[in-house]
């Protein structure tokens, strides 16, 4: 109220004086007779108020401020609290704070759908910069001018249109355009409604400035990825073919080495090495170049390069790898000579084994090629099956029977399946038993001795899956938590946890089987002391001298052959049953399949 009486006060002031003091300038200028005593003394008086006008003016001017500045900073430090509606969704994590709770139910759909950021993806410029992880000695290697053409096949099931634009938006920015002869997309059988006719439109964009470099295949119904990549091979004219996933960005200069080296050798099969796109923040995260291999369950897993690579002492070079992942680089004739893909292989998983095993038993090589880098989505989860389990195991059997020899029980082992009558259908494997034949493909013991030898063998293995106890077969042993050392009895479920396995050294081991010879399993032991038998790594308690060694033959007792006392299961106070070790009572225990008479 005050501060508005002294406004009031100020305006009237400033009227009063503009109006005399105007008039008095003017009548001074007009009027030359306007100097006497008592007209000056008027003039003092009026600049005596307009000194007192301004500072009423410039005290108010303070005080406004201090009135504003308060609500001012109070409006800049306040928070809008955003309800979070998915705190345990995987994709809010580390992103997404400041969105709605609008932006984040579409954001949440969109992430269910494709397994991947969406959202984000949508806001990203198609050609957005991703950071150059090449080895330094990569960028100045110099490659001919001479080098194949390649036509890059992009496969895809459902995916987010603006990850296939800036997949071929890459490709094109970062292929030499003498290089590429085109881009190829094959679709198995999306049904996504901006995968028809925006993506056409896009597609149509392209070829207005580029004709024919985009073409476009679709399945009529889903086949799976292996027919899918032969589709796109089928459809293919350059002389090299990449087969990517489409939900890759291609890194500066990632052709020239893979083509270089096919211009050396056309029966190299390549792999470039994989940058991890985050599925949250779609950020590249650096890998460091690794070989791909894989399991007895025929899994891809990645592994260390051979000894002679590390002694190049340069991770820019090739080096050799047992086995290729989804995405290859070849020759194109020579991809065709060795029969491609399996068209038997269905859905998803195994594909990729199958094709490396028959290019190394029939005249090729693989390798992977550091100074060639490809960002790649790795999705959280692939919402096109959410259970892949049975097209896994399915084609992994298929690709026993055809080329793993007398190796082939041993994915039946990894998989838990007994060796015969398994009941899983494979499909017609005549076909490529004869291509086989035909290409004079080595035997599979030639690749374990010469191309893997860190697979290893499981022939000591004499009995594996589920161990029940006859008094209660309702109840298995389980590796139980993890990590820990206590394995325990469980109601049977016959998931990996529970499966176990006897050799004929008498170990018994918990909790699935490693396949490889750089790994350790499991032993059941007795302490010695006390009640409760242990879970060790079987490695590191021979070390230690652990009592690890058991005997045991179907439908009877497991005698530990150091301490003399037996696995049993007995009741505890809580009236639950547990494993125990104690004096031999007679019971007897029996192991799911047999492998030999033990």
């Amino acid at each position: 109220m005050r501060i508005a009486t002294r406004v009031g006060v100020l305006v009237i002031g400033v009227i009063v004086y503009s109006l005399v003091y105007m008039s008095l300038r003017q009548e001074k200028v007009n009027d030359k007779r306007l100097q006497k005593p008592e007209d000056l003394e008027v003039l003092r008086r009026l600049k005596r108020i307009e000194d007192q006008v301004y500072k009423i003016a410039k005290f108010i001017d303070v005080k406004n401020q201090q009135v504003k500045e308060p609500v001012v900073e109070q409006k800049m430090t306040k928070k809008i609290e955003v309800k979070k509606l998915y705190p345990k969704s995987p994709l809010f994590r580390s992103w997404g704070a400041e969105l709605t709770e609008e932006e984040q139910m579409e954001a949440e759909r969109q992430f269910q759908d494709y397994g991947y950021n969406v959202f984000l993806s949508n806001k990203l410029p198609v050609n957005r910069t991703i950071p150059d992880t090449r080895d330094h000695r990569c960028a100045v290697k110099i490659y001919p001018k001479d080098l194949p053409s390649i036509s890059v096949i992009l496969i895809y099931l459902n995916e987010a249109l603006s990850i296939i634009k800036r997949a071929i938006r890459s490709i094109i920015d970062k292929t030499p355009a003498h290089l590429l002869t085109e881009i190829i997309l094959v679709d198995d059988y999306s049904l996504n409604e901006d995968l028809q006719l925006p993506l056409d439109e896009f597609i149509g964009l392209i070829n207005k400035d580029k004709p024919g470099l985009i073409k476009k295949v679709r399945h009529k119904r889903q086949m799976g990825l292996a027919k899918a990549r032969i589709s796109g091979w089928e459809a293919a004219t350059g002389q090299v073919v990449a087969i990517l996933d489409a939900h890759i960005e291609v890194h500066k200069e990632w052709a020239e080495p893979l083509l270089a080296r096919i211009k050396t050798d056309r029966t190299i099969v390549l792999s470039p090495v994989f940058d991890k796109v985050c599925f949250d923040t779609l950020e590249v995260v650096k890998y460091i170049p690794a070989v791909h291999a894989f399991d007895w369950n025929l899994w891809c897993v990645y592994e260390s390069f051979r000894p002679e690579w590390y002694k190049l002492n340069d991770p820019s070079e090739p080096g050799k790898s047992p086995s290729i992942m989804g995405i290859l680089v070849a020759d194109r004739q020579f991809l065709g000579e060795i029969g491609i893909l399996d068209e038997g292989m269905t859905i998803y998983g195994g594909e990729n084994v199958e094709l490396a095993i028959r290019v190394w038993l029939c005249g090729g090589s693989i390798e992977v090629v550091p100074c060639s880098k490809i960002a790649h989505i790795e999705r959280a989860h692939k919402p096109y099956s959410p259970d892949l389990s049975k097209a896994m195991i399915r084609n992994a059997l298929r690709v026993a029977e055809i080329w793993l020899d007398e190796y082939k029980s041993y994915v039946n082992i990894a998989w838990n399946l007994p060796l015969k009558d398994h009941g899983i259908d494979i499909g017609d494997v005549t076909e490529r038993k004869q291509l086989r034949e035909k290409l004079k493909c080595k035997p599979f013991k030639w690749y374990l001795e010469n191309v893997y030898p860190r697979l290893d063998s499981l022939e000591d293995i004499m009995g594996y899956g589920a161990l029940k106890n006859d008094l209660q077969e309702r109840y298995c042993i389980d590796q139980g938590p993890v990590p820990g050392s206590v394995p325990i009895l469980y109601g049977c479920h016959y998931y990996k946890s529970q499966h176990c396995y006897y050799n004929h050294n008498g170990e018994i081991y918990i909790g699935g089987i490693k396949s490889h010879t750089y790994n350790s399993n499991r032993c059941l032991t007795d302490p010695g002391s006390g009640s409760t038998p242990g879970l060790h790594d079987c490695k590191k308690a021979k070390e230690k001298g652990l009592s690890i060694y058991w005997d045991f033959t179907q439908a009877n007792a497991i005698r530990n052959r150091n301490t003399n006392r037996c696995l049993e299961i007995g009741q505890g106070q809580d009236s639950y049953y547990h494993l125990i070790l104690q004096t031999c009572t007679g019971q007897n225990w029996t192991i799911q399949h047999v492998i030999k008479d033990f």
